[in-house]
């Protein structure tokens, strides 16, 4: 049985082609050309396209948001051309919306396709790496920061190395329970809000850069937990793999006594392994979420204890000792 998690809102994944220049792709290597207005379109793609039969004049099939990467193939078809036929080709390919053109193995991109990115304010970029190290490189990059997002209001914790997401009402207590497992000697990774976003078939949860390593305790305020407790009590993302929703203990409401339901949660559109905590006073929320956590690496090593132990209640009332 799965349901959605609540209070999350997707982010449009975009990454505009100044970030290729940016200080967090240094190491990719690029330089601007020409094109600098075109520093403002989008790429919406981690995918890479050599023009490739584009430059033979069948520009149809290029699509917006993808990088354009120009590498010795490509220049060496171009200069076979004569210089009329390489102008007219290259206007023709840079009327396409297109995010940005990339010229690798530090070849000198053509003055025609310098003058025809200029003219219509596409950005033409140039890296010294070969091509297929480059793309490599390039869709990494690509891949983490257009990975679909969203925000929750919740603590990710990094226990036993299994992540645990917290979540549960305001006030329930997610941010304390968390304080104690760091005092247990489990890490942070996010609290107050997660940033989820989605990488293949896995959720990666994070800090966002404003509130890492912080935490907000009513009637302490806001505390650093990695000056507190050094760095080994933070992380800065964990793959999450357990939903802990903490819930407030309703008198007369029955729950789940064998843990026999397994429940999920649907983020992303992937489904995360779902176990409801009542809080009620007196219950160690800390310790339960670290029995949770080692129950749940054990249902994913092939054993379960609820379910055991049913088979065995089955069998017996098979064989009639029940």
């Amino acid at each position: 049985m799965a349901r959605r998690l609540g209070a999350v809102a997707p982010k449009a994944p975009l990454v505009l082609v100044s970030a290729l220049v940016g200080r967090e792709a240094a190491a990719l290597g690029l330089r601007l050309v020409s094109g600098q207005a075109g520093l403002k379109r989008g790429i919406l793609l981690s995918r890479v396209q050599r023009p490739g039969l584009a430059l033979s004049g069948h520009t149809d099939y290029i699509r917006y948001g993808r990088v354009q990467i120009v590498g010795g193939s490509e220049i060496s078809y171009l200069r076979k051309l004569d210089r009329a036929a390489r102008a007219a080709i290259l206007r023709k390919l840079c009327r396409r919306r297109i995010s940005c053109f990339v010229v690798t193995k530090g070849l000198k991109p053509p003055r025609e396709l310098a003058e025809a990115a200029e003219a219509r304010g596409i950005a033409l970029l140039a890296t010294s790496m070969d091509s297929t190290a480059f793309i490599k490189q390039l869709s990494t990059f690509l891949d983490e920061r257009l990975a679909e997002r969203v925000h929750q209001h919740s603590v990710l914790m990094d226990v036993f190395g299994l992540g645990v997401l917290i979540t549960g009402d305001s006030g329930i207590g997610k941010s304390e329970c968390a304080l104690e497992l760091i005092d247990r000697g489990h890490r942070l990774v996010a609290d107050d809000v997660v940033e989820i976003k989605k990488m293949g078939d896995s959720l990666f949860g994070a800090s966002p850069d404003l509130t890492r390593y912080h935490m907000e305790l009513r009637g302490l305020g806001v505390i650093n937990i990695k000056d507190l407790y050094g760095v080994s009590a933070i992380r800065l993302s964990k793959r999450l793999e357990l939903v802990v929703n903490l819930e407030r203990w309703e008198s007369g409401r029955e729950y789940d006594r064998l843990g026999l339901s397994n429940e999920s949660v649907d983020i992303l559109g992937l489904p995360v392994p779902l176990v409801r905590m009542p809080v009620a006073p007196g219950r160690n929320v800390a310790l339960l979420v670290e029995v949770a956590s080692r129950n749940q690496l054990l249902k994913e090593r092939g054993y379960d204890a609820a379910r055991t132990l049913a088979a065995r209640v089955d069998a017996m009332i098979r064989r009639g000792e029940a």
